[in-house]
């Protein structure tokens, strides 16, 4: 009996390590092991670089800038461009300036450079900040920035196709420019010129209706060159365009009676060209003679309401009188005339009748 309580005892033994070892292995098998890893690399590095800034809209320095308007400027009228007077002379196309009446035309003209190589950029009206401010003109080696206006005869809105200097001497275009007098201008060629420009005749820049021109390298590059301000003649020129009243644009209609001349401030000079569809220049306006009063003296009827001729009034294509002829009074022969042709005069007691006798008294004979 003994035996067997030993035996059994000793065969729970193995049942006991058997269970203690299976709780020991269900305890182990609930734990995770982790292995330890490198932890991952960082995010790459994000630099913020903000988008590129439109480029500002060209502006010209503000030295240049003249004057500022509030309404923008007519557009360039259509006229002929007057064959240049002289060799050496450049051409400086018209533009529409402001006054204290509104604008008003400054008429295009041939000008003789302040020196040898330098070549005309013209003004033009800019749209900036919500008024019109005009770009002043100068004289450069290179072209500038003129606001992409075609201005015509070689400045069609970039550059200019007009001529070019070579050497000491000014060379003419005759593709773009009016040089008929070759017998006065010797230095000539012929180039065709691309237009790439829309043709049309807006005279500003920027704003409703509008260039939309943007400066080339080269424009930019002009703009810090040296400038010489516009000549003595050309300051006339202007200065007298602003006092006629023929060339506001009130009067003309946008259409100026002079829109060029072939000299500065020669608007009464021979080869003013007119715009087209302009009227008649009334001469009074520019300082030119007015017309006589009395048209009678120039073949014509007299003006109504008109002060009568003076009785010496001669016509222009009648031969000279000698003044002693005029000096005789009305009705009468000029001196010189012979007696024979004079009218013979008339008796002057022709037709009256003899007087009547008177009877004699008594006693008068006697006495």
């Amino acid at each position: 009996m003994k035996i067997l309580s030993n035996y059994a005892m000793n065969s729970r033994l193995p049942a006991r390590s058997v269970a203690l070892a299976l709780s020991v292995g269900a305890l182990l098998s609930g734990c995770v092991v982790r292995v330890a890893s490198p932890p991952p690399p960082p995010p790459p590095r994000v630099v913020y670089a903000p988008p590129t800034a439109p480029a500002p809209a060209y502006v010209e320095p503000s030295v240049d800038v003249e004057v500022h308007a509030t309404e923008a400027p007519p557009p360039i009228p259509d006229y002929e461009q007057p064959p240049p007077p002289e060799d050496g002379y450049l051409w400086t196309p018209g533009y529409w300036a402001w006054g204290g009446a509104g604008y008003y035309w400054v008429p295009g003209t041939w000008v003789q450079p302040p020196r040898v190589g330098v070549l005309w950029t013209p003004g033009y009206w800019g749209f900036v900040g919500g008024v019109y401010a005009f770009h002043a003109g100068y004289w450069g080696p290179h072209i500038g920035f003129y606001g992409g206006v075609n201005y015509g005869f070689g400045y069609t809105g970039v550059g200019f196709a007009g001529g070019r200097w070579v050497g000491n001497s000014f060379a003419y275009n005759r593709s773009v420019t009016n040089v008929t007098n070759v017998t006065v201008i010797h230095n000539t060629y012929n180039e065709t010129v691309v237009n790439n420009v829309t043709v049309n005749k807006v005279s500003f820049h920027g704003g409703p209706g509008g260039t939309t021109a943007v400066p080339t390298p080269q424009e930019r590059a002009a703009v810090t060159e040296p400038h010489v301000a516009p000549t003595p003649m050309q300051r006339r020129h202007i200065d007298e365009a602003a006092t006629n009243p023929a060339l506001q644009a009130k009067a003309n209609g946008g259409r100026p009676a002079i829109a060029a001349t072939p000299r500065p401030a020669a608007f009464n000079a021979p080869g003013v060209v007119g715009a087209h569809g302009a009227a008649p220049v009334n001469t009074a306006f520019h300082g030119a003679p007015a017309a006589p009063v009395n048209a009678a003296a120039h073949g014509g009827a007299p003006a109504p309401g008109a002060a009568p001729a003076p009785a010496n009034a001669v016509a222009h294509n009648a031969a000279p009188v000698p003044p002693t002829a005029m000096a005789r009074p009305q009705g009468q022969p000029p001196l010189g005339q012979p007696p024979a042709a004079r009218p013979a005069p008339k008796p002057q007691n022709a037709n009256k009748p003899p007087p009547k006798q008177q009877p004699e008294k008594k006693g008068e004979k006697e006495k």
